[in-house]
């Protein structure tokens, strides 16, 4: 069979496993209204996927090849068996490459002992799709209790979009936010065949529109240094340094830290939030 006759039954192959699939069956809100297709609509592939509605239709029209992480997107999205997938890469060209189940991430013991040291400055460590894999007390009062969250579920970027607290905790949320996609894109490429990562990207494009509009443009970044100013309720304005360490034994867990210069409003507020973070695990034991 040529490129393009592949092209073209790769096409047929996603038109009909769309129409297959429900708005309900892959977590669409479903308003039970007549729809003009059935299943799912073109868009709401193209959302889920984090991919815009042209690319995707011109998929179907059997007009252009799918990358190797659309393809695994697609996967993911249109809910394919074993069976399915396999076919559909090889429509594709594509090798089949099966995912590697990824050893679960631990904080590194020297990065632990770092986080203890610090009784006066924010931290935590992040790991691979911005995964929370430990923090001190201070990092719990400046951004929120991470032990109340879900393991599963906890996530910077996870948090940054789906906790109404953080759009007034930032000053300038708008541009945190946009940054985490980027720094989050980049683990993407590192790791295209991740399904969590995978299902952490359709879950928030679903939930917030500008988090699937800033994926779909593609910038990356690598985590740096910046300041970000924050409306605590507790220490009031705080115009904070944050600073990235890179851990020396694995490259995907990462250090951050919060840091105001000395005999600023900030670095006070910084002292006042420690000790309202103190008193409040004194009051919890």
């Amino acid at each position: 069979m040529s490129s393009d006759a592949h092209l073209n039954e790769l096409g047929n192959f996603l038109k009909e496993r769309r129409a297959e699939l429900s708005p309900r069956t892959v977590g669409l809100p479903d308003t039970g209204g007549p729809r003009r297709v059935p299943g799912l609509r073109r868009e709401e592939v193209a959302l889920l996927a984090a991919i815009s509605t042209d690319h995707y239709t011109r998929l179907e029209q059997g007009r252009i090849q799918p990358s190797p992480p659309v393809l695994a997107a697609l996967v993911r999205v249109l809910h394919l068996n074993n069976d399915q997938r396999d076919h559909f890469f090889e429509l594709a060209g594509r090798k089949v490459a099966r995912p590697r189940r990824q050893a679960t991430q631990k904080a590194q013991p020297q990065l632990r002992r770092l986080l203890d040291g610090l009784t006066a400055t924010p931290g935590m460590v992040i790991g691979r799709r911005t995964d929370i894999l430990a923090w001190n007390p201070l990092a719990a009062a400046l951004l929120t209790d991470f032990a109340k969250v879900p393991e599963t579920e906890r996530n910077y970027v996870r948090i940054l979009f789906t906790d109404p607290a953080m759009r007034t905790l930032y000053a300038d949320w708008r541009t945190v936010a946009r940054e985490s996609v980027s720094r989050l894109r980049m683990s993407a490429t590192r790791y295209p065949d991740d399904p969590r990562l995978a299902g952490l990207v359709g879950e928030l494009s679903v939930w917030d529109k500008d988090f699937g509009r800033w994926w779909g443009s593609h910038h990356v970044a690598s985590r740096s240094m910046g300041t970000k100013k924050f409306h605590h309720p507790v220490a009031g304005e705080l115009v904070l340094d944050r600073e990235t360490l890179t851990c020396g034994t694995d490259p995907d867990q990462e250090l951050v830290v919060w840091t105001a210069e000395p005999d600023t409003p900030s670095y006070d507020g910084l002292r006042v939030l420690a000790s309202w973070a103190s008193l409040k695990d004194g009051k919890q034991g």
